[in-house]
C-alpha cells in the first residue's frame, strides 16, 4: 500500500514538474509579437483625445510623431511623462507631435493624471484595444518614433530619460 501511495506521488510531482517545465519554456521561447517593423509604415488609428479633438495618426505625415503608449498605474510611465511634456514644448514648433494613448482606462483617471501631472500634449485612450493590437504592445511603457514620412524609425521599450526623450525627437525633427 505505502508503495503505491509513493508511486502515485511520484508521477503526480513529475506531471506538475513537466507542466511547470514546459510553461517556463514556453515563456521563454515565445515569439515576441512584433507587429510593428522599424523601416514599415506605422499603422493608421484615429482616436479622440480629452479634450474632444480626434487625432488620426496619417493626418500627421510630414511631422514627426512621438508615438507613447502608457497607463496611470504605470510607474515609470509616470516618471517620464514630465520629460516627454518638457521636451513636447521645446520641439511642436519645430514640427514633432507628441501622441500619449492610455492603454484604456476610465475617464476620470486618466484626467486625474492629467491635471497631477500638468500634461499639455494630447492624450487619448484606447478603450477597446485595437490599438494596442495593432502595435503589439506589452510591456508599458512603449515609445514608438515615426518619421515624417509615416515609417517607425524606432521603438523603445521601457522608461526614457529627459536626455533619451530630447535625443528622440531630434531624430524624428523634419
Amino acid at each position: 500500500m505505502k508503495k503505491k501511495r509513493l508511486a502515485i506521488r511520484t508521477v503526480i510531482l513529475l506531471v506538475l514538474a513537466a507542466a511547470v517545465g514546459y510553461t517556463l519554456y514556453a515563456n521563454f521561447t515565445k515569439d515576441d509579437i512584433q507587429r510593428v517593423e522599424v523601416g514599415k509604415t506605422a499603422p493608421d488609428f484615429a482616436l479622440v483625445d480629452m479634450n474632444g479633438e480626434k487625432h488620426k495618426l496619417s493626418d500627421y505625415r510630414g511631422q514627426g510623431v512621438f508615438l507613447n503608449f502608457w497607463a496611470t498605474w504605470c510607474k515609470p510611465c509616470e516618471r517620464e511623462m514630465p520629460y516627454i511634456d518638457h521636451q513636447y514644448n521645446n520641439f511642436k514648433d519645430q514640427g514633432v507631435k507628441v501622441l500619449t494613448v492610455d492603454v484604456g482606462e476610465s475617464r476620470v483617471a486618466v484626467n486625474k493624471f492629467i491635471e497631477r501631472h500638468n500634461l499639455s500634449f494630447p492624450v487619448m485612450i484606447d478603450s477597446d484595444g485595437q490599438v494596442q493590437t495593432a502595435y503589439g504592445i506589452d510591456p508599458l511603457p512603449i515609445t514608438f518614433l515615426i518619421d515624417k514620412d509615416g515609417k517607425v524609425v524606432r521603438s523603445h521599450t521601457g522608461e526614457l530619460t529627459e536626455a533619451t526623450v530630447r535625443q528622440f525627437m531630434g531624430e524624428i525633427k523634419p
